[in-house]
């Protein structure tokens, strides 16, 4: 790391100002002298530093018992940062629900809400239902909307940097939608707007299957799969939003839609819905040769799918999640596929977070925003004591 050098006396306040809140984060509370034995900086920088803190509402004084043993005389102050002081908002978008989850500063979540939405809604009844949900988790939960420091959202999709939809089939009234632009006037915080099997990739390294694996790919099964991956840790889009897009795979084939894979007679599936598909696979449980033959049809293109991208990636993990991760026999073709297609096959796991995947992933995405903006410290200049 090179030494800062010049006279910039905002720059080194706003990176002393991130270093200790970064330490004072990591802990319940802290003294002055142990956040200079921590940050390496200089008692009076701390003291500095520490009542600038606590003006802008990020770190409050801590009551003398929380720093544990009490010693003979006057105890050292003890000072804690404030997960408090802000909140956040992670949203998904779907086909048949929008969904909200709360959290302070530290991700720790403070409530959750949902409600169905007709697969039909056109965008504005599918936004004013998501502003319903919002509003009704922010009542809940005491806290004021002028509170939010990000608003994170999972949506279908390809999404351009700036939020808009570029390509949205999955929902009505999608494609070309620009959705940051709508939701930001809700809210006075940034919103950040992800594709959904991305933000379920997030979650799930954060929170779920992938907790120890940097490499991975979280394949949201559907009747239209999509995929989200990451990469050394960190989450890969792709040059234009687009990576992942695994549902398309069947363009390459004649007669591979999941209306001929899911059909029972000799003509496409109508209508093709989770409803219908759902009554598929439960006839098939029962002993029906002919649905049992179109679910075989189906979990095999998802293998292919799944197969094409761990081929691309060489990931460490899969992650199976959405809907079609519940159907009975999913796993074991996926494993057996992969170990016949794929050069290093990855393991595979079920999703641990379910539907809260893609709401969790983008409370994340807003986590991440809050701290570049109160934590990170630039590779290029350091703390000055």
């Amino acid at each position: 790391m090179g030494r800062l050098t010049g006279g910039d006396p905002s720059l080194l306040r706003r990176i002393n100002s991130a270093v200790v809140l970064h330490a004072l984060r990591a802990t319940d509370s802290a003294t002055l002298t142990e956040i200079t034995h921590v940050t390496g900086l200089s008692r009076p920088t701390v003291e500095g530093v520490v009542e600038g803190l606590i003006e802008a509402g990020l770190v409050v004084e801590a009551p003398a018992e929380e720093g544990g043993t009490r010693r003979q005389g006057r105890p050292a102050r003890r000072f804690r940062f404030r997960a408090e002081a802000g909140h956040l908002l992670g949203l998904e978008i779907g086909a048949h629900r929008v969904a909200a989850v709360l959290s302070d500063l530290d991700g720790q979540v403070l409530g959750t809400g949902a409600k169905e939405v007709p697969e039909t809604a056109s965008a504005d009844e599918r936004l004013d239902r998501l502003r319903s949900v919002v509003a009704d988790l922010l009542r809940r939960a005491g806290v004021p909307r002028g509170s939010l420091r990000a608003v994170g959202v999972g949506s279908p999709g390809i999404v351009e940097a700036d939020g808009t939809v570029r390509l949205g089939t999955a929902l009505p009234e999608w494609t070309g939608l620009p959705l940051g632009e709508r939701l930001q006037r809700s809210f006075k915080c940034p919103v950040l707007v992800e594709n959904d099997a991305n933000t379920a990739a997030v979650a799930e390294h954060w929170k779920g299957a992938a907790r120890e694996s940097d490499d991975m790919v979280f394949v949201l099964a559907g009747l239209s799969p999509g995929a989200g991956s990451l990469i050394g840790g960190r989450l890969h889009r792709g040059y234009g939003g687009a990576a992942g897009e695994i549902g398309a795979l069947h363009l390459l084939g004649r007669e591979v839609t999941p209306e001929t894979l899911l059909s029972t007679t000799d003509e496409p599936l109508n209508p093709l819905d989770e409803q219908a598909v759902a009554e598929v696979f439960r006839s098939a449980r029962e002993g029906d040769v002919r649905a049992r033959a179109a679910v075989d049809r189906f979990i095999q293109r998802l293998v292919h799918d799944v197969a094409a991208l761990v081929l691309a990636l060489d990931p460490e993990l899969v992650v199976v999640g959405g809907w079609a991760a519940g159907l009975d026999g999913v796993l074991e073709p996926l494993r057996g596929e992969l170990a016949r297609y794929c050069l290093r096959p990855p393991r595979v796991a079920l999703s641990m977070l379910g539907e809260a995947a893609v709401a969790t992933g983008a409370l994340r995405l807003a986590l991440d925003h809050v701290e570049e903006e109160l934590f990170a410290v630039e590779g290029t200049v350091t703390a000055r004591r």
